[in-house]
């Protein structure tokens, strides 16, 4: 059983509770306690954690201790690498054990799939600098002799992983912030968060209120309570998570013994869906039973703290019987402790962190089920944000804002228990996940599902992927090649380069800013040119530190009137983002879900238009980068003329009442000019051929303007947020670039995450890529080093661990000139 440590020295050393602090963390898990302790030592020493019980009171006490590098996200990655080396700091600080060992630890693949997916993982541990190796089978046998090797093609070894003691690490971090000045109080937990009227909190708590300037909520399990308290709703899910802990088996006793080979590594056997490692003369053995079990739907009660659930071993006998077939030892020996725990699950399984949307100083770190891989990490990004304005890396991954209004109570139960049950499941680059669908639709989804449209979810709303011959024809099989949806994307791509094709834009996010001060406003947060009325522009969205928080297209309606289009991911982000410093005399409203859309593509697209509105189209009247306000197909709209697929182009924008007879409209009068709907994949294909970045691919706040090619927009001439910075970064140059490159690939593209290499050393990495059907290459747009980012380089790209010859275009590999879209 997991040991349960109490802290000896009382509640802040006897101290009382203050009558304000900077911020005030709520919950005194692993997450709260990393927290507390990296905003101390990064200079805010009044900070205060609260804690209802006993820190580890919750999940933390009980949790297995694994600790590993790998995540499906780098810079998950990068901070969970950046967790693993900090515990040997907060047990020099605090003086408190964390019990830590490197073992080095491996990923076990017994088929091919698994094999390719780890071979993936290799090439991004490549560009990262991560240590990360292949090790055979026969190697494997060595380092874990416990293990029947006969079955696995090859295993992937990080000498990073290992395990800990969970309590003895949540008391380190916490000790180790008191060192820094920090204050934590046990037994005093939160009964009410009232915010006042100039933003700050009152914390009430047993022993005292509490103001203060910005409060944190950690819950843990209570997560959705404290949440409660201010009419917060978050979509996290505890489920119930089994590990065994067996008694003392002889090998691991003999190996244990003076002279003897000592500790086994850890280990991850994704087909057989089993986590283990040592624990004492033993070894523990967990598992993500196929079936999830969510546990106190309708709320965790408060009187719940150091406690376990009964076990039912049956749930999980099947994993057991792999388990022991893969590790015959383990089938020999008894049964010491069986462990039945909740954790708190999040809808993607990644933590939910940052400022909440919509709200005031009110932050959250919820939902960190690996806690002990994450708690450092998420520490470190939560004081960035709160100290500097901003993280050190981009961290949208774990980003709250990622999850809007749609995100439901029901909804995130559904797919946290999905989600905790495919956690050793691998979800390919073209697979949709089943559950949780339908959350948001647009008057159009029954209508283009008819006409075999593959649906996808970006923001809760469903889109079109790509279209099949009928609804029965619309499927897939997941792999990491080439699906079988190429041959249908190639046909839409080719409708709208000789024809005209119709994709739905409801997912693209829309922001409405109006006022007598919306142009001053807009001047200084984009660092791109404010168009005059009835024209349009591209701008970055620059940070304080130059880096890329967006890329917008910006439509003037009138002088006092603006339109803001962009990601559909973002939109809850940008909305933060707007609100945080708005003047008075601007009004703001995320307005996407009052907008849908279709937008026309190809060279037929202005006749359809011409027949579907009485205005005059013509390329004199209704220029590139035009916009108007009118009526097309009986109905209201917004028309851009704007164009991301590079052929001649509109965005029409109506309301949601009138999408459906604008679609009717578009297809009657397209009947004979060779109108097709195409989706998402075909709008991704054109845009790599053109060389054009998508948010959260090729721009996001990793990147600055000048070395993600954004500079070409910016207008200099203006003071904007992030200027300084950025002209700072064109003075130094630019260390990477983003190219788009050619790939010698038959039969398979990138994805994004492969490594880019020159020579055998990785010299940077894929954003994105896949095939561009209008020239017939694969393609791959990436950052690398400047050094090799001259047109003509030659390059290499890992693809499941075989090298691709790459070259770096010199500009768009399809109408280089944008003559067609500008015709």
């Amino acid at each position: 059983m997991p040991e349960i440590q109490k802290d000896e020295t009382g509640t802040a050393n006897g101290k009382p509770l203050p009558s304000h602090a900077k911020v005030v963390v709520i919950g005194g898990g692993v997450v709260g306690c990393s927290i507390l302790f990296h905003l101390a030592k990064f200079g805010w020493k009044d900070v205060v954690l609260l804690e209802r019980d006993e820190l580890t009171s919750g999940s933390s006490w009980h949790a297995a201790g694994q600790i590993h590098t790998i995540s499906s996200d780098p810079n998950i990655s990068r901070l969970q690498g950046y967790t693993i080396d900090l515990y040997k700091e907060i047990e020099e600080t605090s003086g408190h054990s964390v019990g830590l060992h490197m073992t080095g630890g491996f990923y076990a693949a017994s088929t091919k799939e698994w094999y390719d997916y780890l071979k993936r993982e290799r090439s991004k541990a490549r560009y990262m600098g991560l240590d990360q190796e292949f090790i055979s089978p026969k190697e494997l046998a060595e380092r874990h002799p416990l293990i029947d090797t006969s079955q696995y093609y090859a295993a992937l070894w990080d000498d990073q992983d290992g395990d800990l003691d969970p309590s003895g690490a949540t008391y380190a971090f916490a000790k180790a912030a008191r060192v820094h000045g920090a204050q934590y109080f046990t037994h005093c937990g939160v009964t009410a968060t009232t915010q006042r009227p100039d933003g700050s909190w009152d914390v009430t708590t047993p022993k005292g209120v509490i103001n203060a300037e910005i409060i944190v909520n950690c819950g843990g399990l209570w997560a959705r309570e404290v949440g409660h308290m201010q009419g917060l709703h978050i979509p996290v899910q505890p489920m119930e998570h089994h590990y065994l802990i067996t008694e003392a088996i002889p090998e691991i006793v003999e190996r244990m013994q003076p002279g003897g080979a000592g500790r086994l590594p850890c280990g991850i056997d994704y087909e057989a869906n089993i986590y283990f490692r040592q624990e004492r003369q033993g070894m523990l053995l967990g598992t993500y039973e196929p079936k999830g079990t969510p546990w106190k739907v309708e709320g965790t009660p408060w009187t719940f703290g150091h406690e376990l659930l009964q076990p039912d071993l049956d749930r999980i006998a099947d994993r057991l019987e792999l388990g022991f077939e893969r590790i015959p030892a383990l089938a020999n020996a008894g049964i010491k402790d069986a462990i039945n725990g909740p954790f708190t699950f999040g809808p993607d399984g990644n933590p939910m962190i940052g400022p909440v949307p919509g709200m005031t100083n009110y932050w959250c770190a919820v939902g960190v089920m690996a806690g002990f891989c994450q708690g450092g990490g998420v520490g470190l990004t939560m004081a960035e944000w709160m100290i500097d304005g901003e993280p050190s890396i981009d961290v949208w991954a774990m980003d709250v804002a990622r999850f809007g209004d749609w995100a439901t109570p029901d909804w995130g139960t559904v797919k946290s228990t999905e989600n905790y049950e495919r956690r050793f499941v691998m979800t390919f680059p073209n697979e949709t996940l089943p559950k949780g669908r339908l959350q948001k639709t647009t008057a159009l989804y029954d209508r283009l599902v008819a006409k075999g449209a593959r649906m996808g979810q970006g923001f809760g709303l469903e889109n079109a992927l790509w279209f099949a011959d009928g609804p029965d024809d619309a499927h897939e099989e997941p792999t990491f090649e080439r699906n079988r949806s190429h041959d249908y994307v190639a046909r839409e791509v080719k409708a709208v380069q000789e024809a005209v094709g119709g994709i739905e834009i409801a997912n693209f996010a829309k922001h409405e800013v109006k006022g007598a001060g919306a142009r001053a406003w807009l001047d200084r947060i984009l660092a791109g040119y404010v168009p005059k009325p009835g024209r349009l522009t591209l701008t970055p969205m620059l940070t304080p530190k130059g880096r890329l928080y967006g890329d917008l297209t910006v439509a003037c309606l009138a002088d006092d009137h603006f339109m803001l289009f962009g990601s559909g991911d973002m939109q809850d982000a940008h909305r933060r983002w707007f609100e945080k410093d708005l003047p008075a005399d601007v009004s703001y409203a995320n307005v996407s879900d009052d907008w849908h859309g279709i937008a026309l593509s190809g060279p037929n697209s202005r006749e359809l238009l011409a027949r579907i509105t009485r205005d005059d189209v013509s390329a004199e009247a209704f220029k590139f980068r035009d916009l108007r306000q009118t009526f097309v197909g009986g109905v209201p709209v917004i028309l851009n003329r704007i164009s991301f697929s590079g052929e001649l182009g509109y965005e029409i924008y109506c309301k949601p009442q009138y999408l459906l007879r604008l679609a009717e409209a578009i297809e009657a009068a397209g009947a004979d000019l060779g109108y097709h709907w195409y989706g998402a994949r075909a709008l991704m294909s054109m845009r790599l051929e053109k060389g054009w970045g998508a948010w959260s691919l090729e721009f996001r706040p990793d990147f600055n303007a000048v070395e993600s090619g954004m500079e070409a927009f910016i207008n200099w001439k203006k003071d904007f947020v992030g200027k300084e910075a950025t002209l700072a970064a064109r003075e130094a140059g630019p260390k990477r670039r983003l190219v788009t490159m050619a790939i010698e690939a038959e039969g398979i593209d990138v994805t994004n995450d492969e490594a880019v290499l020159k020579d055998g050393a990785a010299v940077g990495y894929v954003s994105s890529g896949g095939y561009g059907h209008r020239t017939g290459q694969s393609l791959a747009m990436g950052y690398v080093d400047a050094a090799h980012a001259a047109p003509g380089s030659e390059l290499e790209v890992e693809i499941l661990g075989e090298m691709y010859k790459a070259r770096v275009l010199d500009g768009p590999s399809y109408d280089a000139n944008g003559a067609n879209m500008r015709g």
